[in-house]
This record gives structure tokens, C-alpha cells and sequence, in this order.
């Protein structure tokens, strides 16, 4: 990637961070491009240089979180690390990724609502690979007999369904930061599959 093409990538994923901010504050129908752009002390043109509406805007923002998600479990998978610090890394990593980026996640409860049939694929499509990436781990543990042999999908449906709905309740005034918090979820659902004895 060149010079030129990096600094417009950066510039554009900065604009995606502090628009999310004000999205998430005003709702997506609540506000207009111009009004984000005058939230981001930006010329309206400038917003419309990177994005062609709110909708593209909003599904950028999903590509962006899902892509880094992607990214972080692929780094992960290709550790060498026993299946059951494998796991635990990726959901501690999940957890804290979710509460860093709260208010992005937070914006993709309902995508069929907002994007079209293609641009809805495309997340869809996203989303499937990285579930798979957690079918992966729990069947790898299930073959090195680490864990009980369950529904995988269910199971990953559990696990991921607990994991995200913390942003739903997550406070930073609370006690715990957010790799304490990670930890403990990650402990408590991991029992779901660690057989009597394992750590």
C-alpha cells in the first residue's frame, strides 16, 4: 500500500470511530451526514469523500469491526498453544474487543434492518466465518478430548450469544476493568465444556 493510500485508510478509519460515537449517541435515524459531519467538526464534503451515504457510512463501520474480529482469531488459531488456552484467548480477546468497541457492536443488532440484500450478505458471510472460527476450536478440543463431546454450533450459539450481550450491562465505573471482566466470563462459560479434571 502506498504512502498516500494508507493515510486516506487512516483518515477514513478515524472518521469511522468518531462517527460510530455519533451514531450510537443520536441513533441511526436520528441524525443526517450532515449533521455527523458537523458532530466531527468536518466540511460535509469531506464526510461524502469516504462515503457515499449514511447507509455506506454505517456498513463500512460493520466491515471494519468484522474484518479486525477476523483478524484477531486468525492470529490466534495460528499459536502454539494448547486447545484449551486457544479458546480462552480467543474469548477473552472477543470480550474485550466487544467492550472497547461498544458502541460499534452495539449498532449491528439488527443489520437487515438497515443494509441491503448485498451489503447484508457480506456481513452475513462475515459473521458465518467467524462463528466457524469458534466451531473450529471447540471441535478441535472435543477431538483431543479436552472437552465434552457437545453440539458444536449450539454450544458456540451459547457461548457467543453470553459474550456479546455484555455490552448490555458492562459499566467502566464498575469494579472490574475489562480484561478482569473477560476472564471471568470466559472461566464461567468454559465450564460448558471442560470435562471433570481439565483446567
Amino acid at each position: 500500500m502506498s504512502l498516500r493510500a494508507r493515510k486516506i485508510a487512516e483518515k477514513k478509519e478515524e472518521i469511522i470511530r468518531m462517527a460510530i460515537r455519533v451514531l450510537s449517541e443520536k441513533g441511526y435515524y436520528g441524525i443526517t451526514m450532515e449533521e455527523i459531519a458537523s458532530k466531527l467538526l468536518m466540511t460535509k464534503g469531506t464526510v461524502y469523500y469516504y462515503f457515499k451515504d449514511k447507509q455506506d457510512l454505517l456498513y463500512q463501520s460493520q466491515m471494519m469491526l468484522l474484518e479486525k474480529s477476523l483478524d484477531n482469531m486468525n492470529s490466534i488459531q495460528q499459536q502454539d498453544l494448547p486447545i484449551m488456552d486457544k479458546l480462552k484467548k480467543a474469548m477473552t480477546t472477543h470480550i474485550e474487543y466487544l467492550l472497547t468497541e461498544k458502541s460499534g457492536f452495539e449498532l449491528m443488532l439488527k443489520p437487515e434492518q438497515i443494509f441491503s440484500k448485498e451489503q447484508l450478505e457480506v456481513i452475513l458471510k462475515l459473521r458465518d466465518d467467524y462463528g466457524k472460527c469458534f466451531d473450529q476450536l471447540i471441535a478441535e478440543g472435543i477431538e483431543a478430548n479436552a472437552f465434552y463431546p457437545v453440539d458444536v454450533k449450539v454450544v458456540r450459539n451459547i457461548i457467543l450469544g453470553a459474550m456479546n450481550w455484555v455490552t448490555q450491562w458492562y459499566s467502566d465505573s464498575g469494579k472490574k476493568s475489562k480484561p478482569e471482566i473477560a476472564e471471568d466470563i470466559t472461566v464461567y462459560l468454559l465450564r460448558i465444556l471442560i470435562k471433570a479434571g481439565g483446567n
